[in-house]
């Protein structure tokens, strides 16, 4: 048997998750609100935020745009891969730790398959800025599931090779069935979930197109989930093939209509993600990762963020005719898959 540390929980214990769902209000009600109302509510600092999307697919912008405006501190974030969702937050605790600060990673890949690993987490860690905690996609997406339904833990097979369990709570055991190792992983069980999907109604009956990226599990794992969503439809609408529901409403605190809510990032059968904007923002990071001088990236969030009020206004200075080039590109993108 490895010898392990004694367990500790980031987010909800087991215990807590279980009781947190039973008072949990399963009511249909309106749950829509604006998202500065939502971020104010559900999310504290210290919390562990459970991040929705994969890489730079759905990835909860608007939602991290409203967090940085607010300002918490020493948040913990847990997420599979991820790219501009924890680079915006990332920057911002770049730029102004006072304001904004991270204390913990659990995550499986922080970076974009087309640049690279991304300057913001190279930043935080080379410096020993933040604590880490390392997994693979499928040890992450495990330790949600577990959240999901209930357990404490959930036995995999994937950390007995290699030393990725080196760096994380992963228990090696032998099994009581077959006597061989196997690997027990945490439950992973956030106080809240930020994600955005395609549609949503009211209530959070949510709709998602393309990968659902674990959404569904990191949802029901939390606390509490804050979704923005691309459209927002009548009950009816949503439940007309009920199949579609990638999220049921029992799941969901808060709903907000943002569309481009994941720009510059794509959202499937919605628009695809903006590679300038995404390389301009990781130049930016890169200077100062590399001279020191924030300006550049202090400009970006001056302009982009805390210049304005709300997404709408982040949009506003994109324009309208990069995001419906990002349209147009993801619609000749699905015509390829038909």
């Amino acid at each position: 048997m490895k010898d392990t540390p004694e367990m500790f929980w980031t987010g909800l214990s087991p215990d807590e998750a279980r009781k947190a769902l039973v008072n949990k209000d399963k009511s249909m009600r309106d749950k829509t609100m604006t998202l500065k109302e939502a971020v104010d509510t559900f999310i504290h600092d210290g919390d562990n935020v459970g991040i929705g999307g994969f890489v730079d697919i759905r990835q909860p912008v608007a939602i991290t745009h409203e967090m940085i405006r607010h300002g918490f501190k020493d948040l913990t974030l847990s997420f599979q891969s991820a790219g501009m969702a924890p680079d915006y937050l990332g920057a911002a605790m770049m730029i102004d730790p006072d304001h904004f600060s991270i204390k913990r990673l659990e995550l499986a890949y922080w970076a974009h398959e087309a640049f690279g690993l991304a300057p913001m987490f190279r930043y935080l860690t080379e410096r020993g800025l933040v604590e880490v905690e390392d997994w693979s996609n499928a040890n992450m997406s495990s330790r949600f599931k577990a959240g999901a339904i209930g357990l404490p833990f959930i036995p995999t097979r994937g950390p007995i090779a290699g030393d990725v369990a080196r760096s994380n709570r992963t228990k090696i055991i032998d099994c009581p069935f077959t006597h061989r190792p196997i690997a027990l992983l945490p439950a992973s069980n956030p106080d809240v979930a930020i994600i955005h999907v395609n549609a949503a109604d009211k209530y959070g009956n949510c709709i998602i197109r393309g990968s659902e990226c674990t959404c569904p599990e990191i949802s029901m794992a939390s606390a509490h989930t804050i979704v923005t969503c691309e459209q927002l439809l009548s009950h009816e609408t949503i439940t007309s093939l009920p199949k579609d529901i990638a999220i049921p409403f029992l799941g969901v605190d808060a709903v907000i209509e943002v569309p481009y809510g994941a720009y510059p990032g794509a959202c499937r059968r919605s628009y695809y993600y903006s590679k300038e904007h995404i390389a301009d923002l990781h130049r930016r990071t890169s200077v100062m990762c590399k001279t020191g001088s924030k300006d550049e990236l202090q400009a970006y969030f001056d302009e982009y963020i805390f210049g304005v009020d709300d997404f709408s206004g982040f949009l506003d200075k994109i324009g309208v005719a990069e995001l419906l080039k990002l349209k147009k590109l993801e619609a000749a993108n699905c015509e390829r898959l038909v």
